[in-house]
């Protein structure tokens, strides 16, 4: 699974990148949260944002701690914090961003399939997301939560002149090559500018040289390949993969996996299929599996009313659409 931020230490502190989309189709904040914390409480930390966002609970939860850490915390916006990334902005005790650099905010969204009851509790729990959002912004800000509320109701990206007015930054820098290598055409609002340089490469911005004998965490080597053989990653490479294709993939999957249970009369089951990252053999045995459950033991000693008509096993029109959609 591929990490979507590199945390490591510098001669001057702990420099922390997360350059990639908040842990979709890799790992969650889990692994970032336990690595923060194996930090001594005093550490200075450069956090270096350039993400369109993702998950915003762990985007909450990343917030939280980096506030909970005592060191000194600095933000650079190295080239979009958008979304869930904005969020964990403003745990920086001084967020810096540079001329041509944005910020942008908006409601939270969410996806799910069920009942009419099912649909009321999600969007109660945006609502209260959102509450969570406006306070983590206004905090930082002093922008009243009512202004706040519209600005991410309206999907607002701020430049930096914008986003310094507001309160949402400390200092503005000089301009850097604007380079956003990941998806933002689902942003209704995206400047031209972004749009255009999402279709490009990126590199973190340059830092000191790491000193000697600190090794990157995300590169160690793996004892069961030698570092001969192995080719070393550094954050500039790891950034590098093409998001665009594995984000391609995953939804090809979803949408497989949706399929499946739609036709399995189990629509309900696809949340959970996708949250446990079940491949597509496991869903179709477990479909079938759940069919025979609930499917009552029907023979010739228990006639049905009516003209017999000549039926499609469910199974093969599961391990059809299977190999269609996989």
């Amino acid at each position: 699974m591929k990490s979507w931020y590199t945390i490591r230490a510098r001669a001057s502190g702990t420099e922390v990148l997360i350059y990639d989309e908040i842990g979709a189709y890799g790992v969650s904040a889990k692994g970032f949260l336990a690595e923060l914390g194996a930090l001594p409480d005093d550490a200075a930390i450069d956090l270096r944002l350039n993400s369109p966002g993702g998950s915003v609970f762990d985007a909450v939860a990343i917030y939280n701690a980096l506030k909970r850490h005592t060191g000194d915390i600095t933000v650079w916006i190295d080239g979009i914090a958008a979304s869930a990334a904005s969020y964990i902005a403003m745990a920086g005790d001084t967020i810096i961003m540079p001329e041509n650099a944005f910020l942008m905010i908006h409601d939270p969204s969410g996806l799910v399939m069920g009942t009419a009851e099912d649909m009321r509790s999600t969007a109660e729990a945006l609502d209260k997301v959102k509450g969570s959002l406006i306070q983590g912004y206004a905090t930082k800000s002093g922008t009243p939560d009512e202004e706040i509320a519209a600005l991410m109701a309206a999907e607002t990206w701020l430049d930096a002149k914008d986003a310094l007015d507001l309160g949402f930054i400390d200092r503005i820098a000089e301009p850097v090559k604007l380079a956003a290598s990941f998806d933002v055409a689902r942003f209704r609002n995206a400047p031209p500018e972004v749009v255009e340089a999402a279709s490009e490469p990126y590199e973190p911005a340059a830092s000191e040289p790491e000193p000697e004998g600190v090794t990157d965490a995300n590169t160690l080597p793996d004892p069961e390949h030698p570092a001969a053989d192995a080719p070393s990653h550094d954050a500039s490479e790891l950034t590098m993969v093409d998001t665009a294709t594995v984000r391609a993939e995953a939804i090809a999957h979803a949408r497989a996996v949706i399929d499946l249970c739609r036709l399995a009369g189990q629509p309900q089951m696809a949340g959970r299929f996708l949250e446990e990252d079940v491949g597509l053999d496991e869903v179709r045995n477990r479909l079938l599996a759940a069919k025979a459950e609930a499917t009552p033991d029907i023979t010739a000693a228990h006639a049905q009313p009516g003209r017999a008509v000549p039926t499609q096993s469910w199974g093969d029109v599961i391990a059809r659409t299977f190999k269609t959609k996989g």
